[in-house]
């Protein structure tokens, strides 16, 4: 238990609310990064999903690479690769370019699962998910190996062997982190000796179960002799505990419409969102959500961050702004989610 502030790291889904493009909504995330550059940030990280209208995280390392662009201090990364999706190869090599733009700067954190449905993983992967996801845990020691300045070693049957490298001369390489939302992914990091980060934002069940298995099998590797983790909350700030509430509605709903498998649309803008028709189905599910929500003040999201890590042991908290843009908004600005990153950072 630690009374210290923790550091400060942003997940981006980059979201799109109703009315705006794909490059005013790339155009505001990338905002948001500078941003979390000027004000601090430890690391920022984009997600990958494919084929939701309200989110245009679709390919992290190009998200990355102009992030890189727009910053100078903070660590950039993806949270995560979905590796089902990818050729570990294309990974490493995507990964060791982005290393070679931002030297010590690139995390790689990697995911177990696809990211979207099957339809989206065949079109991706051309094949289907079932035996990639199975292969995870070879996936990853290969893609550490391919970062690695030795590279990789492919045996042929005929007994000679193949050296195969992610980048010609690499100086540094990817911090590899590994993602999850269950038992499996914290086991498989402690056992390779890797950092791990379980997904608290989108799920918030087993965390401290999660945690407990990854510190207590961890196995020290040379690059990490100590297991590393922190944590990821949804998070709004607002100068009013009202408008607060008012801008998390929106995800709220879009998390309601994602659990009950309802059509998705484009995130709903604030004044959409207070205006709805509701129902008690969605009511349930908004309302179960919020409670893991840290909503309010810049003052009382600190706090419950602060007490936050405090009790799971962690120094690095990796807020996801989910607050909602009122209609009268810029597109290309990120609005509540930049107020909800300088209220935050100011209250630590």
């Amino acid at each position: 238990m630690t009374s210290a502030a923790p550091a400060l790291s942003v997940l981006d889904l980059v979201p799109v609310r109703t009315g705006q493009t794909s490059a005013e909504t790339i155009a505001a995330s990338l905002s948001l990064a500078a941003t979390a550059d000027r004000l601090g940030y430890r690391r920022y990280w984009f997600a990958e999903h494919h084929n939701m209208p309200a989110v245009a995280s679709t390919t992290p390392p190009v998200l990355i690479a102009a992030a890189a662009t727009r910053t100078s201090r903070m660590r950039l990364g993806s949270g995560g690769v979905m590796l089902p999706n990818h050729a570990p190869l294309i990974v490493a090599e995507q990964f060791a370019a982005l290393e070679a733009i931002a030297p010590g700067r690139i995390d790689l954190g990697l995911g177990r699962a696809p990211g979207s449905d099957p339809v989206i993983t065949q079109l991706l992967r051309g094949s289907g998910t079932t035996s990639d996801v199975e292969q995870f845990p070879r996936h990853v020691q290969d893609i550490t190996l391919l970062l690695s300045g030795e590279g990789a070693q492919v045996q042929f049957t005929s007994g000679g062997e193949y050296t195969v490298r992610s980048t010609p001369a690499a100086t540094g390489v990817p911090e590899v982190w590994l993602l999850g939302s269950s038992d499996y992914s914290a086991q498989l990091a402690a056992a390779q000796g890797l950092p791990y980060v379980f997904a608290n934002h989108f799920s918030g069940q087993g965390l401290e179960r999660a945690l407990d298995l990854y510190r207590s099998g961890y196995r020290p590797s040379e690059a990490h002799p100590e297991p590393k983790t922190f944590l990821t909350v949804n998070a709004v700030a607002a100068p009013t505990q009202e408008e607060a509430e008012a801008r998390a509605l929106p995800q709220l709903r879009m998390m309601a419409r994602l659990r009950l498998n309802k059509p998705l649309n484009a995130l709903e803008t604030v004044d959409e969102a207070a205006a709805a028709e509701s129902d008690p189905a969605t009511d349930q599910v908004v309302s179960a959500a919020r409670e893991r929500w840290f909503v309010g003040t810049g003052e009382s999201v600190a706090a419950e961050v602060r007490a936050f890590a405090a009790t799971h042991r962690v120094d690095e908290v990796m807020l996801s702004p989910v607050a909602g843009a009122y209609a009268s908004e810029p597109m290309d600005a990120a609005a509540g989610r930049a107020l909800t990153l300088e209220l935050v950072a100011a209250a630590l």
